[in-house]
């Protein structure tokens, strides 16, 4: 795993990684200092913590054995692209253990960028502050670009015994209960973007500090020392937050924080390739290759084996398939996709029915992958609904693309996924006018060259989406002692060292941001 940290004007990298999974690097650089650290593996924030990041520290994923008997199936998954797909639906697999009953709520502004619109929603949001001292941080826990159903029982959770801090976590504007409208037309869809919600967290950090000062009886001038983790597309919000609000956070922690916009994310699919090894890439292609085939001959009948007959659109069709396969790389399991195909190579048994198999079992079954939620139609519908991810779809398509394409000539995904089928999609469903300007975005942001103090990075070796984060590779990075519980502790410590300096910093009397 990879964990690059920045601390004023220098940058820090430890690695890091819980349990199962494989492995990336960490780096820390301070004036005149470099410290390079091991590397780690991935899941929830005990695991996800070193997964992804404090929404999970953004661990390399790869579990070493295949996993354990299915589970009960998670709630019903979404379809959503980049930042999230995959990585929500075992977010929301993690979730529920702690649900404190969320606050009514607070009057969030529509539009921030107006000074005549006055109109305001309910933003939900959640707290725990079981061990929070009146004084001590608040942890700031930006909940990302799906629904937010409570504060997860994982490393965060350490994290606030440690420091005895408090824990809230606001619901992302248009997701779950804090849409501000009824239906989500393009129209109204305008106020959703990056920009707006990072002032809706500014602004809820201040709606929060005054709960406490009046729960405590303080002045309204005392400010507890707050910090931000988030993990993914709200990774980057950690960061972003860091970027343009320094003065209201000691510092950020961004889990698999995809900062950069891409426009044709090829390492997306290049990476899993390398996840997949020599072996399981050709078979993976040759999957790819016999599909396009079938497709071309009675798409119908391919359609059904793989249990996506509600799939009209082939590009929909195969843009589930490449979803199924990278799955099972990003979340630790490659014996799942890999040990079936390899053997079905070995004893002659067709690669497509084989692949059909790992698809319906794993990615269907297992995951909760409502095959519907990749159908273009199904995004089309403007009333809100958690199992759908027009929402995700509507900033992929005008803000940040992250749009997952086939490299040239080494491609596990169809070629058929290109550029030109994204920005359909975008058209089809959204309309003309909808285009996602990543010059702007990054030009705005700064993408990997991020110009902001005091945030850690951490990304895993063996997660695609670590290309459209700020990384720096380690000495230490060897996957073979990613699980190591003595490297999974290291990384943690180092976490924690800086999370503690950070915030005595924003306690001293100078107020160091």
């Amino acid at each position: 795993m990879v964990i690059s940290a920045v601390d004023g004007g220098s940058t820090l990298w430890p690695s890091m990684n819980p349990p199962p999974v494989a492995a990336g690097a960490m780096t820390v650089a301070r004036p005149g200092l470099e410290v390079e650290s091991s590397s780690r593996p991935n899941k929830t924030l005990e695991q996800e913590s070193l997964s992804h990041g404090v929404d999970g520290v953004s661990s390399s994923r790869r579990l070493p054995p295949p996993p354990p008997p299915p589970p009960p199936p998670p709630p019903r998954r979404r379809r959503r692209p980049p930042p999230p797909r995959a990585r929500r639906r075992a977010d929301r697999r993690r979730r529920g253990r702690r649900r404190p009953a969320p606050d009514d709520g607070m009057d969030q502004r529509l539009d921030h960028f107006s000074p005549t619109d006055h109109r305001q929603f309910k933003q939900r949001y959640y707290e725990f502050a079981d061990y929070h001292a009146g004084g001590g941080p608040v942890f700031l826990r930006i909940c990302g670009e799906s629904s937010c159903n409570g504060i997860p029982n994982d490393y965060l959770a350490v994290l606030s015994k440690k420091f005895g801090a408090a824990v809230v976590t606001p619901e992302h504007r248009y997701y779950g209960k804090s849409s501000p409208f009824e239906s989500l037309t393009t129209e109204n869809l305008r106020f959703l973007s990056s920009k707006q919600a990072l002032f809706d967290l500014a602004a809820f950090r201040q709606h929060y500090q005054e709960i406490l000062n009046a729960r405590y009886n303080r002045s309204s001038g005392f400010d507890n020392p707050w910090f931000v983790f988030g993990v993914s597309y709200s990774g980057a919000l950690s960061a972003w937050f860091r970027l343009k609000f320094p003065h209201l956070t000691c510092g950020s922690l961004a889990s698999s924080g995809v900062v950069l916009a891409v426009y044709n994310f090829t390492d997306f699919d290049k990476q899993v390739g390398d996840s997949a090894g020599p072996e399981c890439k050709a078979a993976l292609q040759e999957v790819t290759r016999l599909v396009d085939e079938q497709l071309r001959l009675d798409s119908r009948s391919v359609k059904v084996l793989f249990g996506a007959e509600k799939l009209k659109n082939d590009g929909d069709f195969l843009f589930f398939l490449a979803d199924a396969a990278a799955i099972g790389f990003q979340y630790g399991s490659p014996d799942a996709v890999c040990s079936p195909l390899i053997n079905a190579k070995k004893t002659g048994r067709s690669l497509v029915e084989t692949y059909a198999q790992y698809v319906q079992d794993f990615f269907i079954r297992r995951w909760g992958t409502t095959v519907s939620s990749y159908d273009q139609e199904y995004l089309k519908n403007t009333t809100p609904d958690d199992t759908s991810s027009r929402l995700w779809w509507f900033q992929v398509c005008s803000e940040v693309a992250y749009f997952q394409v086939a490299p040239k000539n080494d491609s596990i995904r169809s070629t058929e996924i290109n550029t030109g089928y994204h920005l359909d999609l975008c058209r089809n469903v959204f309309g003309e006018g909808v285009y996602p300007d990543v010059f702007m975005t990054n030009l705005y942001y700064g993408g990997t060259r991020i110009a902001a103090s005091k945030i850690v990075f951490t990304n895993g070796s063996q997660d695609p989406w670590r290309h459209a984060s700020k990384q720096k590779s380690s000495k230490y990075s060897d996957p073979s002692n990613c699980s190591s519980p003595a490297a999974v502790s290291t990384v943690r410590k180092q976490i924690a060292s800086h999370i503690s300096l950070w915030l005595s910093q924003c306690q001293e009397p100078t107020r160091a941001w």
